[in-house]
């Protein structure tokens, strides 16, 4: 049966047109697609979990472990005899873990007071641009710290619980364009056991800290925290400042700095810090810190 060429020319022209739209259904599709809108988040707010003594609102990546060496040598002043402090130190060693992407577990050990401490650390805010509007970064923290010295009295009736103490933090933090990151963190420190009841078993502080890129690789670092002070604590503690370097060398983010304090953990640096920058009472340390990748 012979097919009139008219009507040949109509189904060619009818299946061409079919192909044509759904091609640009297609295309329209992905164009549609690609122009919704997607969160662009503040990257590398800050480069390291912490500042420097302070914690910052980094977490480690979902099913990443950091390893933590933090090392401080004694104070400066002590001169020639002990090597302006070199001959003396302290160590912390950490291991901290991202269970989500949102949530982060750690331990610890310090040599300092023989104190073992645990944490978690969790993202409620993070900052952004594109699907919603976030000015900035939110993350809580929670830990817990054990003294490990024993009993000055190991004759009088002594509690396990009067070695712990606990810090709640709200870690708040926004980054500035590209080289400015800021950081506000609310603090409550609680210690199940005191000197006096002069002393109170409650401290508050309000910390503030900052990183200021000076290119790819290294940035300046500070953090201080100022102490609520009564009576009792006014003469004795001082508010603990501390500046230093941050270098990223792949993996690794080595962190030099100066302090006043000798503690490493939450506890010691806000709350117990004694050392005066005026009087040379600078203690000189490092971190150094890791990532091992746990998951593929």
């Amino acid at each position: 049966m012979k097919v009139n060429p008219t009507i040949k020319i109509v189904l060619v022209a009818m299946l061409a047109s079919t192909g044509v739209l759904r091609a640009q259904g297609d295309l329209l599709d992905f164009l549609d697609a690609e122009s919704e809108p997607v969160p662009q988040y503040a990257l590398a707010t800050f480069k390291g979990t912490k500042i420097i003594n302070t914690q910052s609102v980094a977490l480690p990546a979902e099913g990443e472990m950091q390893f933590l060496i933090q090392h401080r040598f004694g104070t400066i002043n002590q001169g020639a005899y002990e090597l302006w402090g070199l001959d003396q130190a302290s160590i912390r060693l950490g291991l901290d873990y991202g269970v989500t992407e949102w949530l982060a577990v750690g331990v610890g050990r310090s040599s300092f007071q023989k104190t073992y401490d645990g944490s978690v650390k969790v993202r409620l805010l993070r900052q952004q641009t594109g699907l919603i509007e976030i000015p900035l970064n939110l993350t809580y923290f929670t830990g817990l710290a054990i003294n490990g010295l024993k009993w000055e009295d190991p004759e009088r009736e002594n509690y396990f619980s009067s070695r712990m103490s606990y810090v709640h933090q709200l870690l708040i933090a926004r980054k500035f364009g590209s080289r400015l990151s800021i950081q506000l963190t609310p603090t409550f420190v609680h210690r199940n056991l005191v000197a006096t009841l002069a002393r109170g078993n409650d401290d508050y502080a309000l910390g503030f800290g900052g990183r200021y890129k000076i290119n790819s690789r290294v940035s300046i670092n500070w953090d201080y925290y100022a102490l609520a002070k009564n009576e009792v604590t006014e003469e004795s503690l001082r508010n603990s400042l501390s500046i230093g370097v941050d270098i990223e060398t792949g993996g690794h983010v080595f962190q030099l700095h100066a302090t006043n304090s000798q503690g490493m953990f939450e506890r010691s640096f806000i709350t117990e810090t004694v050392g005066q920058w005026s009087e040379g009472d600078i203690y000189f340390g490092f971190n150094i810190s890791r990532v091992f990748s746990l998951k593929n």
